[in-house]
């Protein structure tokens, strides 16, 4: 699609990531196997400033705007044209059941003058609980899926800003507990799951699926311009119900947007569904 592949424009390219996390373990193989670029960590600043999962320092912004800046600070430390950030949120799975993990990065191309986002959702791993004794501690943190999953304890509440984060050993753990424990007011300890990257392999994981996702796009051009970045933009609702045959707001078909020139298209959904179920009908459900 469209007159230059990204596999051109980015071969041999350097990359800049903002991250003091080990993401880069995730996503460089990504961008070397499917763009030939390479990825280099810019050094010199701490990320967790612009937020943290622990809520010491709450994010400023949006998720995507998180990421964008996190990609203009690793242009400017780097002197790279190029720049990637990343950010994560952690929201209510579906029917409010869980959490769900979702990851973003973004990059900035000073070069072409274009920004692409990649994106990725999963079932995340992200768990707390209030414990008073060291069984109760112990039947969290195999819930949690401790060691593997760092985790991070607190006395009284989340709030408590006497906080013991990547804890990833049961001494480790033991002895945050004993020393929380002394802290609190009525011997509740509130422990949660480490949601740094490098402490939750799997929230790492979803960061590689949402490089795939922005390699993906950034090896996809236009067809109008033949920019990189030519991807889904949003969903065309309006499947006909099966029972009234009003439009729903069930989606008909992907659209796809240039980062550049506004180029639109559309494309069918692949599920191959002709109706809609009247369950989401507003005509039937009103």
């Amino acid at each position: 699609m469209g007159e230059a592949s990204a596999e051109q424009l980015y071969r041999g390219a350097r990359i800049a990531l903002l991250t003091q996390h080990g993401k880069e373990r995730v996503l460089a193989p990504v961008f070397a196997s499917g763009l030939g670029a390479r990825l280099v960590v810019a050094e010199g600043f701490d990320t967790d400033a612009l937020g943290t999962f622990t809520r010491e320092v709450d994010r400023a912004g949006t998720q995507l705007e998180a990421a964008r800046r996190k990609a203009e600070i690793a242009i400017e430390l780097s002197g790279a044209d190029i720049g990637l950030g990343s950010e994560g949120a952690f929201v209510p799975g579906p029917f409010g059941l869980g959490s769900w993990n979702i990851e973003a990065l973004v990059l900035v191309d000073r070069v072409r003058g274009i920004e692409v986002v990649g994106r990725a959702g999963a079932a995340g791993r992200h768990l707390h609980a209030t414990v008073r004794s060291t069984d109760e501690l112990a039947a969290f943190a195999a819930r949690a899926g401790f060691p593997e999953h760092g985790l991070v304890v607190r006395p009284n509440d989340e709030r408590d800003p006497r906080i013991v984060k990547g804890l990833v050993s049961a001494a480790a753990l033991d002895a945050a507990f004993a020393e929380a424990q002394r802290w609190s007011k009525d011997g509740a300890v509130f422990v949660e799951s480490e949601l740094r990257a490098h402490l939750n392999p799997t929230r790492m994981s979803v960061i590689g699926e949402a490089g795939r996702d922005l390699v993906t796009r950034l090896s996809t051009a236009c067809p109008s311009c033949g920019s990189p970045g030519f991807g889904v933009v949003g969903q065309i609702q309006g499947l006909p119900c099966a029972d009234c045959g009003a439009p729903t707001r069930h989606p008909i078909a992907d659209e796809l947007g240039c980062v550049r020139c506004g180029h639109r298209a559309e494309r069918a959904l692949r599920d191959g569904a002709e109706s809609a179920d009247p369950g989401v009908c507003d005509y039937c459900n009103p």
